[in-house]
């Protein structure tokens, strides 16, 4: 298992950005441990606010695991979760949604100005739970994506259901090395007739754009064109269009130095400006399965491969060194981030359409 320190990707283990951490429907008053960038958290629904809330685990004053116990009373009275606070269930202590202890039962003595838990920002969206994390502590720098479609059913768009795909032994700047990657969509996807593809870095955005035939997700003789993006190093988006346009997520999340967590998921437009039927629907679960089988096969890949420290590039591959550079800005000091911008910010187109010149919007 290669560490970014093997990659030389910059100071810092883990990288500055917006992360997925859970589904939404699966986040309860009920607390639940975590486990993200090598650190044990708390993560639960406020019962006051119903946001979700997350915190690291361990009490300060004996450092007792607040979400990893079923036995005290604390717990089994449902005792645990107040309003928008967490009690430890060995001393009572509470702390609120910002991490500050704000009770002790027992204290004849007030509360120490230590007793506090280190608190992220936290958002919900499209049934999603994304945590914000940088470990210079500063608030985001840039925001996520909107993913609008969640709130457009009445439009025809179907609500995506995220599998949890489990973890993978690999950094993820092997995932990351996918958008530069056009010579594998042949022999991985079987793509046939590829006409372009385009990279385009804009800050903390990088994206890709590619038209070709693909035997996973269409005909082989249909063009498939797909403009995927990620939004920081953690989130990947890739817009379809065709007779019903889709949205596919790609997360992954980091849970120690070498090991990353990945969720899938795919909405899609199949109603025509109303509230998708049951058969629509199910349309929409079909996309996702064949989603899910083309991503599946980059999975096997990355389950079974050895670190890239360096790649053998020869003059037919992608820009793989300049999508390693965007990376590079999310292990830095962000005050350093427009120094890696500036180095790729702009076009790299690898294949040109039918002869001509890409445009970037």
């Amino acid at each position: 298992m290669a560490t970014t320190a093997d990659y030389g990707l910059g100071p810092n283990a883990f990288p500055r950005g917006w992360f997925m951490i859970a589904v939404a429907a699966d986040v309860s008053s009920t607390p639940q441990a975590v486990h993200f960038f090598g650190k044990e958290m708390v993560l639960y629904r406020g019962k006051g606010s119903g946001r979700p809330i997350l915190l690291d685990a361990f009490c300060p004053h004996m450092r007792v695991h607040i979400a990893k116990n079923t036995t005290s009373y604390i717990v089994r009275d449902g005792m645990q979760v107040e309003g928008d606070s967490i009690r430890c269930p060995a001393h009572g202590w509470r702390y609120n949604s910002k991490g500050q202890c704000d009770d002790i039962p027992y204290s004849t003595h007030g509360i120490p100005k230590s007793a506090c838990l280190k608190s992220y920002t936290v958002e919900e969206r499209a049934g999603c739970i994304f945590m914000w994390h940088d470990m210079e502590g500063g608030a985001p720098d840039f925001d996520l994506p909107a993913l609008s479609e969640w709130d457009r059913t009445g439009e025809g768009w179907v609500r995506w259901t995220p599998d949890h795909l489990g973890t993978l032994p690999i950094h993820p700047q092997e995932i990351l090395d996918n958008m530069s990657d056009i010579a594998h969509f042949a022999p991985v996807h079987g793509s046939t007739g590829t006409v372009y593809f385009e990279n385009v870095y804009d800050g903390p955005i990088m994206r890709q754009r590619f038209g070709s035939g693909h035997r996973t997700l269409v005909d082989s003789e249909a063009l498939l064109e797909t403009d995927t993006w990620y939004t920081g190093p953690g989130i990947l988006l890739c817009r379809m269009e065709g007779k019903h346009p889709s949205l596919m997520m790609i997360c992954n999340t980091p849970v120690k130095d070498g090991e990353v967590l990945v969720w899938f998921a795919v909405m899609a437009k199949t109603a025509d400006n109303h509230q998708p039927t049951c058969e629509e629907a199910a349309i929409a679960r079909a996309y996702h399965e064949s989603g899910l089988a083309a991503f599946a096969q980059d999975f096997e890949l990355w389950q079974h491969k050895e670190p890239a420290i360096s790649v053998l590039q020869i003059p037919d591959d992608g820009p793989f060194h300049k999508g390693r550079i965007w990376y590079r800005q999310f292990f830095h000091p962000r005050a350093r981030a427009a120094e890696f911008q500036a180095r790729v910010n702009g076009s790299h187109v690898t294949l040109r359409g039918k002869g001509e010149v890409m445009q970037v919007a």
